[in-house]
C-alpha cells in the first residue's frame, strides 16, 4: 500500500494496513488497489498443486475429483513459469521473493513494496523445487538452488550463543525472529541435499542451533528476541517444528531430536481446544487465524505423524470447515469474539488453507 502522506510514519502506516487488513468490509477496491500477483501465494499454489500430483498419482481415485496427472503438470508448469517471473529484482546474489506491497512489520520496520525475504523466498524455492521433481524442467531446480546464494550473501546474521539467526530481509529490522531463521535453514538444507555443499549444511545447522537455543524448557518459542516480541503463537510454532523436522531429514543430522518431541509437544497441548478449536497464542484464544489449523495439518505430515494425532485432525477440520469456511467455498481469515473478517484473502487464507489440506490428503493416501 503507497500513500505518500504515510511514507515516513511508521504508527501511522501500520494503523492503516492493519485497518485495510481486519475491516469486515473490504476496503480495496474503494481504495483503487489493484489486483497483482503475490509470489508467496502463487508459492503455495504451486506446491498444493504438485501435492496433488503425488497423491493422484498414488491414488488414481482422486483424478475424478482434482484431474489426471498431466493436466495437474499443466497447472504446475503455469504456475511455475508464473513464479519465476516474480522474482525480485535487485543487486541480490541469488534468486529471491518478496511481497506485492509495501510491508510495515509489527516493530514499525518498513519493507517497500518488492523486498525480497527469507519466509517467501523459502516458500516460493521449495515449491519450485517440488515442480522439478515432477516435471524435471532444469530451470526450476536451479533457480531454486540459487536462493541459497540470497539466504547465505544477502541476509545479515545476528550471533545468538553458538550460532547466530539470519534475518528476514537484506534490509536492518525484524533480525532476531526464530521462525524466519529456521525458514533459511529450512531452504539452505533442501539446498545442501541437492548439492551436498557442506557450506548449506554447517550455517543451517548453526542457525538451528541458536534457534533451539532460544527454544524454553517448556517446549515453548517465543516470536523473537526483542522485548517486544515475546508472544508465543501456533502457527509460528508450526513453522518451527516443520523447519527442524525439514533440516533433520534433509542434512542427516539428527542432534535435534529432543527440541522436536518437546516443542510438539507443547504445540499440540496448548493451542487446541478439545472441541476442535485452533487458538492463536498459548495464553490466549482469540482471534483464531486460519493459518492455526492449517500449519498444524502441514507440521504433522512433515513429522510422520497424520496418522498418530488422527482425531485431533478430524476434530480440528471439522471446526475450521463449520466455523471458518464460507457456504461459497472460502476460507474466512480471523475470527474475534466481536465482529470477525471474513473477506476472502488469496495469500493469507484461501492459498494457505488449499497448501495445507494437499498435505493432508496426500499424507492420508501414502498407502
Amino acid at each position: 500500500m503507497s500513500i505518500p502522506i504515510l511514507k515516513n510514519q511508521g504508527f501511522y502506516r501500520l494503523a492503516v494496513i492493519q485497518l485495510f487488513k481486519r475491516n469486515p468490509i473490504n476496503l480495496r477496491q474503494l481504495a483503487l488497489i489493484p489486483k497483482d500477483y503475490n509470489a508467496k501465494g502463487v508459492g503455495l499454489l504451486l506446491q498444493g498443486y504438485c501435492n496433488l500430483y503425488d497423491a493422484v498419482s498414488k491414488n488414481k481415485e482422486l483424478a475424478k475429483t482434482f484431474g489426471s496427472p498431466d493436466e495437474l503438470k499443466k497447472q504446475i508448469v503455469a504456475l511455475a513459469t508464473l513464479l519465476l517471473s516474480l522474482q525480485s529484482q535487485g543487486d541480490y546474489h541469488g534468486a529471491c521473493w518478496g511481497y506485492n506491497f509495501d510491508w510495515q512489520a509489527r516493530l514499525l520496520f518498513l519493507f517497500p513494496k518488492n523486498t525480497p525475504t527469507v519466509v517467501a523466498t523459502c516458500f516460493s524455492a521449495t515449491a519450485l523445487i517440488s515442480a522439478y521433481e515432477i516435471t524435471k524442467k532444469q530451470e526450476y531446480l536451479d533457480v531454486a538452488l540459487s536462493s541459497a546464494q540470497f539466504v547465505i550473501n544477502d541476509l545479515h546474521r545476528t550471533s545468538c550463543d553458538d550460532g547466530f539467526l539470519f534475518s528476514y530481509s537484506p534490509l536492518q529490522g525484524n533480525d532476531t525472529v526464530y521462525n524466519a531463521s529456521l525458514l533459511g535453514s529450512k531452504l539452505l538444507s533442501y539446498c545442501y541435499h541437492y548439492t551436498g555443499n557442506e557450506e548449506y549444511k554447517e550455517l543451517a545447522r548453526e542457525s538451528v542451533l541458536a534457534c533451539c537455543k532460544g527454544q524454553q524448557h517448556s517446549g515453548a518459542w517465543v516470536y523473537g528476541m526483542l522485548p517486544v516480541q515475546r508472544w508465543v503463537d501456533s502457527f509460528h510454532t508450526g513453522y518451527n517444528l516443520d523447519a527442524l523436522c525439514s533440516y533433520q531429514k534433509l542434512t542427516g543430522d539428527k542432534s535435534f531430536d529432543s527440541n522436536i518431541e518437546i516443542g510438539l509437544d507443547y504445540y499440540i497441548s496448548n493451542f487446541f481446544e478439545q472441541d476442535g478449536c485452533p487458538k492463536y497464542y498459548d495464553n490466549k484464544k482469540y482471534p483464531i487465524d486460519i493459518h492455526c489449523p492449517a500449519q498444524l495439518f502441514v507440521t504433522l505430515y512433515r513429522l510422520g505423524l497424520l496418522d498418530v494425532h488422527n482425531e485431533l485432525i478430524d476434530n480440528i477440520l471439522n471446526w475450521t470447515i463449520k466455523n471458518m469456511q464460507s457456504p461459497k467455498g472460502y476460507f474466512y481469515y480471523q475470527l474475534k469474539p466481536g465482529i470477525s473478517s471474513k473477506i476472502s484473502y488469496m495469500r493469507w487464507s484461501n492459498a494457505f488453507m488449499f497448501y495445507a489440506l494437499t498435505f493432508l490428503l496426500n499424507g492420508k493416501n501414502i498407502n
